[in-house]
């Protein structure tokens, strides 16, 4: 396993717009669709051990954010022909085992991953309800494999303090997983 850091573009910046099929449901999904409401946007896969450690962490954190917290989408950009449990069977199995109810969208060109900098999975970016970068980094500092037990303490820390009007946090850490599994560049 290739470990990746996320890249931690600049605060403050715009949330690009995507338009991303949701194979689950059988919708698209757009960023519009989220107008004036922060949002959470996971890069994450089905076959990451760095997701697997976190995705139960994952699907009980966005039941306590249902009421009150960010909208949440969860984006798969790896090369599904390279990688094909990370394809839409998989993607199913996946928002199943981990509780999921939030969009989990296909983003087979790559090109929202590449608008958005990410670099591996999982990687998270957090945007306040005018859709500007308020955190990117980590869940939290767990690792598979180190005993330790996922909370999301970093990235709750940064949606409480999000939902209380603070500034942003100071100190963000960079993600780290598996890498983004990009397609040959033509």
């Amino acid at each position: 396993m290739v470990m990746t850091e996320s890249t931690m573009p600049e605060l403050g910046s715009q949330a690009p717009d995507f338009s991303l099929p949701d194979p689950l449901a059988g919708t698209t999904v757009s960023r519009a669709d989220f107008s004036g409401q922060a949002l959470l946007v996971m890069f994450v896969c089905n076959h990451c051990p760095s997701v697997r450690n976190i995705e139960q962490a994952i699907g009980r954190l966005s039941g306590d954010l249902a009421e009150d917290g960010p909208a949440i989408v969860a984006i798969c950009s790896n090369d599904i022909e390279t990688h094909p449990a990370d394809g839409p069977e998989g993607m199913a199995d996946q928002a199943r085992r981990a509780g999921w109810g939030f969009p989990y969208l296909l983003d087979e060109s790559q090109q929202v991953a590449r608008a958005y900098g990410a670099a591996c999975t999982p990687d998270f970016f957090l945007y306040d309800a005018d859709h500007g970068l308020y955190y990117r980094g980590r869940f939290d500092a767990s690792r598979p494999g180190d005993g330790s037990t996922p909370d999301g303490a970093d990235l709750v820390a940064a949606i409480d303090a999000l939902r209380s009007g603070e500034p942003a946090p100071s100190t963000q850490l960079p993600s780290l997983g598996c890498n983004i599994k990009w397609r040959p560049q033509a």
